[in-house]
């Protein structure tokens, strides 16, 4: 999962850039980049680490000239996690590309042969977006003339389409051109379109998610749709959009794991606000715990992502909400921090208790999900270590049981605790009194209470159907076994 922005304004676009990435940082932790465009040459500055650690310097924001640019944080998934790995990518020919993605390409071995083969070109990462962006460079050179018309553009996403699969939404600058946005023909990963009158010219937005927007001042915008390609061209700034036909019946079927953790709650995607749909799933999960019968004294969410459904939950049960749980703000994400050991120790580095809220107490325990159990583990062994007579544990998502290979890192079987496991044996492992989770029904009937449009969800980490046809057991047993030998790597 990686986060995207992409400008075209009217004046100098790199600090906006910069503040368009920290409103995104939540989405990869792992590298940033950004990269610029002055109507002459590309300017760009990417490397590992947080924003504001890449970006340190005057110098680093004075050398990114222009009033274009595009910019990306990154969440590794395919890739090393090296520097090399960073996005943006570029390629020269034809004319000069730019491209930055968030998504996953599980084909990617098939499509970097293909590339080296077929099309003669040589790959500098194992970055699947560096993938994406020759495949389209090299359908846009076989069309290529004086001039690229917005028919040139389509046939290029629909050779992208033809060899690319998974899920990506995808930013792309052509020198001299103009700015192409496209997403996947199922729409998996989200991207929203801005636009703004000016008394020169329009100016417009995409980024991952609707608070970039809102926070640059954005007030009109909406999603781009699933297989949809817009192209802004760069001289008169006039706009383009469609579908590629031979893909425009593809079903529109985002992740649902957006709403449920990885999305900020003030973002609006497709249409359903992300806070009131966590405020949906605790009122659904409230039905859940009703069933058990069990005495609970107080309600804690792990912060911060539970917070909303655990007071919603507090509020249907009539129990106590306390904040039980100290967060330190200055630890990233657990779930998308690289390797294992590192998750473990940042656990106990990001949370601390109140023992007064928690010493004697029957505490119900809310995060958005379970995972690995490692996590969980921990976090059970804190609150009881602090006094707790009772420790429940209630996931407002479903069982994670599946790999997710479409931009989420649980790409192995083995990694997940609720695979093949009841609620009693899961109870155990984290040593939790019990656990209760979410139905997937519920989970998804919170979303598209928001959007009635919303027909169906990529849902495979929990249900193990994948959306896309190329998923199947020879390519999981593939992943899994490179994914194997990185983490032995990582943990060595």
């Amino acid at each position: 999962m990686c986060g995207i922005v992409g400008l075209i304004e009217n004046n100098r676009v790199v600090e906006r850039l910069y503040r368009g990435l920290l409103t995104l940082q939540h989405r990869g932790q792992d590298a940033a980049g950004i990269l610029t465009y002055d109507g002459d040459s590309f300017h760009f500055k990417k490397g590992k680490g947080l924003v504001k650690d890449v970006f340190k310097s005057f110098e680093d924001i004075q050398l990114l000239k222009g009033n274009i640019g595009i910019a990306q944080v990154r969440y590794p998934t395919i890739g090393s996690g090296k520097s090399e790995d960073a996005q943006p990518f570029i390629v020269n020919y034809p004319y000069g590309i730019a491209i930055v993605h968030n998504g996953n390409v599980p084909n990617y071995n098939s499509v970097r042969r293909v590339i080296e083969k077929e099309y003669k070109r040589m790959l500098y990462s194992h970055n699947d977006v560096e993938a994406i962006l020759n495949v389209f460079a090299q359908a846009l050179s076989e069309r290529m003339k004086n001039e690229i018309s917005f028919k040139d553009i389509l046939k290029a996403v629909e050779k992208v389409y033809d060899t690319v699969k998974g899920a990506f939404s995808v930013l792309a600058y052509i020198k001299g051109f103009g700015m192409v946005a496209f997403k996947d023909p199922l729409g998996i990963r989200p991207l929203v379109f801005g636009w703004k009158k000016d008394e020169f010219l329009p100016q417009y937005a995409f980024a991952s998610e609707s608070v970039t927007l809102s926070s640059l001042g954005y007030k009109e915008f909406r999603d781009v749709k699933n297989g949809e390609v817009i192209f802004i061209e760069e001289g008169s700034r006039k706009v383009h959009a469609g579908k590629v036909k031979k893909y425009e019946k593809c079903p529109h079927t985002p992740c649902i794991f957006e709403w449920v953790y990885f999305a900020r709650p003030d973002s609006v995607i497709d249409k359903v606000n992300v806070y009131k749909s966590r405020v949906f799933m605790g009122r659904y999960l409230a039905e859940q715990v009703k069933k058990r019968n069990l005495e609970i004294d107080v309600i804690i969410p792990v912060p911060d992502s539970a917070r909303d459904a655990a007071i919603e939950l507090a509020r249907v049960l009539n129990i106590k909400y306390r904040e039980g749980l100290v967060k330190n703000r200055y630890i990233g994400r657990t779930f998308i921090m690289p390797g294992e050991g590192t998750r473990r120790i940042s656990v106990l580095q990001k949370l601390n208790p109140i023992e007064s809220e928690i010493k004697g107490k029957k505490v119900l325990l809310v995060d958005d999900s379970i995972v690995r159990g490692n996590t969980s583990r921990n976090i059970v062994k804190m609150v009881r270590d602090a006094g707790a007579e009772k420790v429940y544990f209630a996931s407002y998502s479903a069982p994670l049981t599946s790999p997710c290979f479409y931009g989420i890192d649980m790409q192995t079987r083995n990694e997940f605790i609720a695979r093949g496991r009841d609620e009693r044996t899961i109870a155990k492992m984290i040593s939790a009194d019990e656990v209760i989770y979410q139905t997937i029904e519920d989970m998804e009937k919170a979303v598209s209470g928001g959007n009635q449009e919303l027909k169906q969800f990529c849902n495979a980490c929990f249900t193990g159907h994948y959306p896309t046809k190329e998923i199947d057991q020879q390519l999981i047993e593939e992943i899994e076994k490179e994914r194997e030998t990185i983490n032995k790597k990582e943990n060595q």
